[in-house]
């Protein structure tokens, strides 16, 4: 074979070490190289995989990577610091103004922040350490080797008792393997059912008093979708972002409703104290008491907290629903939207029981009845919503509404926000629009170029725009748990078009509904 007589190929002076493992590696890899110079000629493939493997085990860079495993292996790694929860908030704390213009820095600090390492929960029980929660997702959950209800008896063969500390303390000064010796509870395993939700509220572990470990909470926002992995703790369940992540602590809907229900109370409450997860506190926490005589007028039904939610291939929805305050354009934006596409959407003929002009016809601006039949019908609740002006009745019948999507068409209706809660069923499948209000300055301008344009024939006064911009306000915070898009209309063209694109993605992408319009 071409080159066999580099047979006598060597390893002196490589340096791998002095240890006895070394030298025998050290003798394997010469004896390899031995082997391949007294092999017999050979030809073709056979000879050429040997010339580039005789190449391999001779080159610098396998020499230069064996030399640096030595050098690891005579190094013993240790922790950096044993306080490492402090030196993990100082990176995030020197990481916060990195994250706002480095892409790759805000990456770190999501990382940093969630609970890889936070994986199981204890409690104290009959005078033992028992696991009273498995985060989902997490190492521990992956292994599969621990479970809820198994009692920790020692570390490394020293013994745990009952004190959380003593575990903790134990789990930090070991080092290479730890070794745990449990009591099984035996528990049958569950697969979990998958629920997903849509929050209806902010919420910070960092900030809630209540949480048993704010390391392992989850932080979340407003209209966020969380898919629900674990509800065995009747206060807190454990969930993750549906666009992943971790699973996190998050309260349950029950803690969450009595939270909002609560007064506070002078009483104080000490962390329990079988509670051991990243940190211990010792702080007191407040203690949030539900009185139910000082809170007879709460209605639960009232409290969005979470609201149980399914995802669905692209579908027309039946019902668009413009919400916002008088004066927003909502009006503008409808009839936009209906000369547009007559054939796609079409909208209700308001009912009034006033007598019809001369220059009224049956149907085409409304519908006349007479006031004792319009009443009746309100009466029964054939009506989404009616009012009284100048002593006659108005209104929009629901059977109107079926009407026109019978007809094949999206029914757009410009309506009152407590409308929004008798159109949101599997009937008519409403997509929500909050239309809001630009700034006073903005709005007072569109105003002038309304009425300079002969759009629009009322100068609104400084307390007419004032008002609206206040009650866009009031409807955001009162409604917002009902909308499924926001546009703040400071300009009708742009707005139209962001409405007519929001329109076109629901026919083409997977949409998030309430369960109870699939279930």
């Amino acid at each position: 074979m071409a080159g066999s007589q580099g047979s006598g190929a060597s390893l002196e002076g490589i340096s791998l070490g002095s240890s006895e493992e070394a030298d025998l590696r050290r003798e394997a890899m010469q004896q390899v190289l031995d082997n391949l110079g007294s092999l017999p000629n050979a030809t073709g493939a056979a000879e050429l995989d040997l010339i580039f493997l005789r190449g391999i085990m001779e080159s610098p860079i396998v020499r230069s990577l064996a030399k640096a495993h030595e050098r690891l292996e005579e190094t013993k790694l240790e922790a950096v610091r044993d306080n490492n929860l402090e030196l993990v908030q100082e990176i995030l704390r020197d990481l916060a103004q990195l994250a706002e213009q480095s892409s790759t820095a805000a990456e770190l600090a999501r990382i940093l922040q969630e609970p890889h390492f936070q994986g199981v929960t204890f409690r104290v029980e009959g005078g033992e350490l028992v696991i009273a929660r498995i985060l989902h997702g997490g190492m521990v959950a992956q292994q599969g080797l621990l479970h809820v209800g198994d009692i920790i008896k020692e570390v490394n063969g020293q013994p745990v008792g009952s004190d959380p500390r003593a575990l903790q303390e134990l789990l930090r000064s070991a080092s290479g393997s730890v070794i745990l010796k449990i009591l099984p509870s035996y528990q049958e395993p569950h697969l979990p059912r998958q629920v997903f939700v849509k929050c209806h509220f902010d919420y910070d572990p960092a900030r809630d008093s209540l949480i048993p470990c704010k390391e392992a909470g989850l932080r979340f926002g407003a209209g966020d979708l969380l898919q629900i992995v674990n509800q065995d703790d009747a206060n807190w369940w454990q969930a993750c972002h549906v666009e992943g992540g971790s699973a996190g602590l998050i309260p349950s809907q029950l803690l969450e409703e009595k939270r909002k229900a609560f007064v506070k109370r002078d009483l104080e409450l000490t962390p329990t104290s079988g509670t051991l997860c990243g940190s211990l506190s010792g702080k007191k926490k407040k203690r949030m008491m539900y009185l139910t005589t000082k809170n007879a007028e709460f209605d639960r039904h009232e409290l969005l907290i979470y609201e149980e939610v399914a995802r669905m291939p692209p579908f027309r929805r039946k019902t668009l629903v413009l919400i916002g305050a008088q004066g927003v354009g909502r009006r503008s934006l409808k009839n936009k939207l209906i000369t547009w596409d007559p054939d796609r959407y079409g909208t209700t003929v308001p009912y009034t029981s006033r007598r019809p002009k001369d220059s009224e016809r049956e149907g085409q601006g409304y519908s006349f009845v007479s006031r004792a039949e319009m009443e009746a019908d309100i009466r029964a609740g054939r009506y989404l919503e009616h009012g009284e002006y100048e002593g006659n009745l108005y209104g929009t019948r629901i059977d109107s509404i079926r009407g026109v999507v019978a007809a094949g068409k999206v029914c757009v209706l410009d309506v009152n926000p407590q409308a929004v809660k008798v159109l949101r069923t599997a009937e008519f499948v409403p997509y929500v629009v909050f239309i809001e209000a630009p700034d006073f300055d903005t709005l007072r301008a569109m105003n002038r170029a309304a009425l300079e344009s002969g759009v629009s024939t009322k100068q609104l006064t400084e307390a007419d725009l004032r008002r609206t911009v206040e009650e866009s306000s009031r409807i955001q915070r009162g409604y917002g748990h009902y909308f499924d898009l926001s546009l703040v209309n400071s300009n009708l063209e742009r707005t139209f078009r962001e409405l007519q694109a929001a329109m076109e993605k629901l026919r083409t992408e997977p949409q998030w509904v309430p369960v109870s319009w699939v279930y």
